[in-house]
C-alpha cells in the first residue's frame, strides 16, 4: 500500500436539485385546483424557501407538495428544517431552511461513534463544518462509511472527497 487513504463526511445540500424541485412546486402549487383563490406561493427567499397561503392548512400542503419533489429529487429531509405556519395579516407564512455543514455536536457525535464502533486503525478529526476520516486500510473506511451510513443521525450525511 502507498500511504494514507481518507474521505470527508459532509452535509450539504445540492442547490441544484432543491432549485428543481422548487420550480415544480412552485408549477404544481399554480395548477392545482385546491390551490386556486388561497394566494399560494412557494419561492426562494434569500438562502430559505418561503411558503405562504390564505389557510394554515394549505401553507402545510404546500409543504407537503415540496417535500415530495424534494425526495423525487433525491435530497434528505434531513437537511431541510421548516418553521411552523404563523400568521402575519392575512396570510399564512412558512419558511424551510436547507442544513449545510455538520454541527459541532453532530460532529463529535460522528467521531464517537466511529471510535466506538469502528475499526481500530481508523483516525476522525473534526475540520470546521466537516470530518476527515483517515486510514491505511480502504476496506476499514468502507466499514466506517456503512457504520455512519447505518445510524440513525439528526442529519443527513455525504462521502466527498475520496482518496
Amino acid at each position: 500500500m502507498a500511504g494514507e487513504s481518507t474521505f470527508d463526511i459532509v452535509s450539504k445540500v445540492d442547490r441544484q436539485e432543491v432549485d428543481n424541485a422548487l420550480n415544480q412546486a412552485a408549477k404544481e402549487v399554480a395548477n392545482r385546483f385546491d390551490f386556486k383563490g388561497t394566494g399560494a406561493s412557494i419561492r426562494w427567499s434569500g438562502d430559505d424557501v418561503a411558503m405562504e397561503a390564505s389557510g394554515e392548512e394549505r401553507v402545510k400542503a404546500i409543504w407537503d407538495v415540496f417535500q415530495g419533489k424534494l425526495v423525487k429529487r433525491g435530497v434528505s429531509l434531513k437537511a431541510v428544517h421548516a418553521t411552523d405556519p404563523k400568521l402575519s395579516g392575512k396570510t399564512w407564512h412558512m419558511t424551510a431552511s436547507m442544513q449545510n455543514g455538520i454541527a459541532q455536536d453532530g460532529a463529535k457525535q460522528i467521531v464517537k461513534l466511529i471510535k466506538d464502533e469502528g475499526p481500530k486503525s481508523v483516525r476522525a478529526s473534526i475540520q470546521g463544518d466537516e470530518l476527515r476520516v483517515s486510514s491505511k486500510s480502504r476496506d476499514d473506511l468502507q466499514a466506517v462509511q456503512h457504520l455512519v451510513r447505518d445510524a440513525d443521525l439528526d442529519f443527513a450525511v455525504q462521502f466527498v472527497n475520496y482518496r
